[in-house]
């Protein structure tokens, strides 16, 4: 059994209109000499090649995938929305919801992102491939099905997961997001469903500002399938681990899943110019473990990875190589060039005792909705 990675190039292509960081050029904001999103090609494309180089990309099976059909993508996103996306790229490109700009064929591309998603989670339940990770961009968390924001236009994960529903490939579906930012949009798709577990553990109050509280359970049906775990800016190593080890994996087991999809974000990363969470490659290679650990317990093993954030060129490919090499059982290594740079956090007792109260505060209040 090997794992699976699947990329596409058109992928690389997509847009990220005129922007200077995150605003919009004109007026007072001047135009940049890298012109626009933080979220670029560049972080995926070097991700890739810096498997190339050291081999690893030997060890996968290296492969493509055909993009998400129209039938795929209502069963996620009304007609209304996709109709006006498709006018859009058609007609050159232009903008939806927020901080979402595309170019000309926007629409093809990000239907080939979410083909990805869809393709790698297909391989896993039909036994193809014991794990697999797609790189998927544009990315999928934060986009709503009638409001796509945060870079994402379609919400590759959902697509996904209706997808391997409709093909009567698996019943119980389990998201775990430890992405930076809120996986709002994952939520939202499921937020009153029981058949979907999600789980998000991102720094608190990034983005979006208005989501990610812990008291969001979900409604309805779906009251109790939804965990936020929002953590202090600088928890560092040993907060992530704790926050996986205390609260997301209990719950994932606790649910039992017939597959574990991780929306892998790398925004955690200790110079990501968009979070604060001082997160190492070697954090990202022990949540790996745990989370294959937890899949070989409940679910046979099958382990999903499906790329979101991340927007440091540099420490992304080395995160993104961590985590691989762990899914893979290679013994390819690229080390961590940042490792004297940004070792793990040195301890902070009061600091490492607020964000153990923290985390018994929400443990606490779990077990006693349980109760």
């Amino acid at each position: 059994m090997t794992t699976a990675f699947l990329w596409d190039e058109t992928c690389f292509w997509h847009g990220g209109g005129n922007y200077a960081g995150l605003l919009p050029v004109g007026g007072l904001v001047q135009p940049s000499d890298t012109p626009g999103l933080p979220e670029s090609p560049n972080t995926k494309r070097r991700l890739k090649n810096l498997m190339e180089v050291t081999g690893l990309a030997k060890e996968l099976v290296m492969g493509g995938a055909d993009p998400a059909t129209k039938d795929d993508l209502l069963r996620i996103h009304p007609d209304s929305y996709l109709s006006q996306f498709k006018a859009l790229s058609d007609a050159g490109g232009g903008e939806l919801g927020r901080r979402t700009p595309f170019g000309p064929g926007g629409y093809e591309i990000a239907a080939q992102s979410a083909g990805l998603a869809k393709a790698a989670l297909t391989s896993v339940l039909k036994g193809l491939h014991r794990n697999a990770y797609a790189l998927s961009r544009p990315p999928g968390h934060h986009c709503l099905p009638d409001y796509p924001n945060g870079f994402c236009l379609l919400n590759n994960i959902g697509i996904a997961i209706e997808a391997a529903r409709a093909a009567g490939l698996a019943n119980r579906f389990a998201v775990l997001d430890w992405d930076v930012h809120h996986g709002n949009g994952t939520e939202a798709v499921f937020y009153d469903r029981a058949d979907v577990l999600t789980v998000s553990i991102h720094q608190d109050r990034n983005y979006p500002m208005d989501t990610g509280a812990f008291t969001d359970r979900g409604t309805g049906e779906g009251a109790g399938f939804n965990l936020n775990i929002p953590l202090p800016p600088g928890v560092g190593h040993t907060g992530y681990l704790a926050a996986m080890d205390r609260l997301a994996l209990p719950a994932l087991r606790a649910f039992k899943p017939d597959v574990l999809i991780i929306a892998c974000g790398f925004d955690a990363a200790a110079n990501d110019p968009l979070g604060r969470m001082l997160a190492t490659a070697e954090t990202f290679a022990m949540m790996t473990d745990r989370a294959m650990a937890l899949a070989d317990e409940v679910c046979g093993g099958k382990l999903v990875m499906v790329h979101e954030g991340g927007y440091s060129e540099t420490y992304v490919p080395f995160c993104g190589h961590a985590v691989l090499e762990r899914m893979s059982g290679s013994t390819i290594h690229a080390p961590d060039p940042f490792g004297e740079v940004f070792p793990l956090r040195q301890p902070d007792a009061a600091f490492d005792a607020f964000v153990d109260r923290l985390l018994a505060e929400m443990s606490d209040a779990l077990q006693s909705n349980a109760g």
